[in-house]
């Protein structure tokens, strides 16, 4: 397959097909945009009655003439003038047109389509040689909720039929993993928006997994030097307002709740301020430093409805936070540390292959240049000196400092962003932060604002997609489950069961049921360990094992088992 900039020329021009192949079925259609995107394309259309599956079947047939037709696509420049006679029956490209400064544009024509567009195109409509078209969803047109309602049809073409039949592929195995699906299906956790849109009811088995996830967090934070906090949900609009969150976040922030006496608290949206808070509670020496702090903290952004999208953005979620408050001689290493830190995390959870980005300076931000150069530096030179490949992601850093995202990659490599490493000498200048130096002086300490997981939320959901739902075993809600064959091995099950209790979770399933039904369900439910027990199993005392996905592991004694199943736990497979 070609890289994604080699194709985008071959998106955009199937795009332009699927723009007249629709205004030759559905003329009364109007045009929003069209652009070639990540993967494919998309077009906008505004229509009174929606397209149906039947609609697109015959917009593809219309598709596939328009292609053998092979039109040459023409470019041509004109006046604005002319431009508006031209789009005089398009009202909202009448309103891009509007938009664009020159005074003359530019339109390409292919047979008897016309469309206000800057390219890149392909020569002739006949070199696209494979596409499909894939979904129709809901759109606002600019994407503004108090505008038109727009149709937006996705698609996909590639110049060779391997490439659609694989990204077809990739798309399906992408729909079977979606974490809202698996979410479902294990009975792992619950939307309702009937109560409150982006929040998330976490069910037994999910809330195990999240026990299992944050006691793992919690171990490994307090042998590396970490102490936890806990802190409130909610203060004072005026520490936002210091903080520079009021300003500088505000659209994400939800509307204060004004008390009788004229008091106004806020959802906190970050952490960070109330770890300051409690800096600010003692006079700090550099003897203390470094200070590290960890909270698993719930946070609440308001975010729009229209990219609310299961696990994966949500407005109430609880973040993986720390901070660190450290001395100028300290930075480089703390930041090294964390580095280490978070790679040990990542591939704990079976992430390893991950790319590195140095996000810099914005164009709205706080803080002296100086100090941003300095900050900048500090997350740079530790990311040589660990011989590390990095990417310069330009403006992409917070308002208040640069940071370092890491971007992990999962089964079918897709990219998520999850760790973020952020240096920040503003904050602490706001709200005054200080130690005492050797020299006796007070003097502002850097703060270091960090998340390796990020959200619990989110991170929860790409375990999902990442593993199929096929959970690690030192992850699995039950990682063992003993089915009997009949129910005079209903004893001996439970024996079984309360010799492996004391190192895994495990449960016997011993319904007058079928074995194969048994093992049907376990492999639904995705256990990882079925342990089958019958006549022979009982007189040898001992067990027969099958492993989740795979064909049966054989015959075991239970020391034999608790080995193996203990060394996949130690190595968190």
């Amino acid at each position: 397959m070609e890289n994604k900039s080699d194709l985008k020329a071959y998106w955009h021009t199937t795009a332009h097909i699927l723009a007249q192949a629709v205004k030759r079925l559905f003329p009364e259609v109007k045009l929003g945009i069209g652009p070639a995107i990540e993967n494919g394309f998309y077009y906008d259309f505004y229509r009174q009655s929606p397209f149906t599956p039947g609609d697109l079947q015959q917009v593809e047939k219309v598709m596939q003439q328009i292609i053998q037709e092979n039109l040459p696509l023409q470019c041509q420049q004109v006046t604005k003038d002319k431009a508006r006679e031209y789009l005089k029956e398009e009202p909202f490209k009448l309103e891009l047109l509007k938009d664009i400064p020159e005074d003359t544009v530019t339109f390409y024509q292919q047979g008897e389509f016309l469309d206000l567009c800057q390219g890149p195109h392909l020569e002739r409509t006949g070199q696209v040689k494979y596409f499909k078209l894939l979904t129709v969803a809901a759109s606002y047109w600019k994407g503004d909720e108090n505008r038109e309602s727009m149709q937006r049809i996705y698609g996909i073409s590639f110049p060779e039929k391997k490439e659609l039949e694989d990204y077809l592929h990739f798309l399906q195995e992408a729909k079977e993993r979606d974490h809202r699906t698996l979410g479902t299906k294990l009975d792992f956790f619950s939307i309702h928006p009937e109560y409150g849109s982006g929040l998330i009811f976490w069910h037994p088995k999910a809330a195990l997994v999240r026990k299992i996830i944050e006691d793992f967090w919690r171990e490994v934070h307090l042998k590396n030097g970490y102490q936890l906090v806990y802190t409130p949900h909610i203060a004072d609009l005026v520490l936002w307002e210091r903080s520079g969150h009021t300003c500088y976040y505000r659209e994400n922030m939800f509307p204060p709740m004004e008390l009788e006496n004229g008091q106004k608290l806020q959802l906190r949206p970050m952490n960070c301020p109330f770890h300051i808070i409690i800096y600010k509670n003692s006079l700090r020496s550099y003897r203390e430093l470094p200070i590290r702090w960890a909270e698993l903290g719930t946070v609440y952004r308001l975010e729009k409805q229209g990219v609310l999208h299961g696990l994966l953005r949500v407005r109430g979620f609880t973040q993986d936070d720390a901070h660190i408050f450290c001395t100028p001689e300290q930075l480089e290493e703390e930041i090294a540390g964390l580095i280490k830190l978070v790679c040990f995390f990542l591939s704990s959870f079976g992430f390893r292959d991950y790319r590195i980005f140095l996000s810099t300076r914005p164009d709205r931000y706080v803080g002296s240049l100086e100090n941003w150069e300095r900050a900048t530096a500090a997350l740079q030179t530790a990311l040589k000196n660990l011989g590390l490949n990095y990417e310069i992601d330009p403006g992409a850093g917070v308002f208040y400092g640069p940071k370092i995202d890491i971007k992990i990659t999962d089964t079918l490599k897709r990219e998520w962003q999850c760790s973020t490493i952020q240096v920040d000498f503003n904050i602490p200048e706001r709200f005054q932060l200080s130690y005492v130096n050797p020299e006796g002086n007070q003097v502002q300490p850097i703060m270091i604002h960090r998340a390796i997981l990020g959200s619990l939320e989110r991170f929860f959901g790409i375990l999902l997609e990442h593993y199929k739902g096929n959970l690690p075993l030192w992850l699995s809600p039950v990682q063992c489950r003993i089915l009997t064959i009949a129910d005079r091995h209903t004893n001996y099950a439970f024996s079984v069961r309360d010799r492996l209790k004391e190192k895994f979770r495990v449960e016997v399933d011993e319904r007058n049921e079928k074995i194969n039904k048994k093992i049907r369900e376990a492999e639904e439910e995705k256990i990882p360990v079925m342990i089958i027990v019958g006549d022979k199993e009982v007189q040898e005392n001992s067990v027969s094992v099958r492993f989740h996905g795979k064909h049966p592991g054989g015959a075991f004694t239970l020391e034999q088992l608790i080995t193996l199943l203990s060394e996949k736990i130690e190595l968190r497979e």
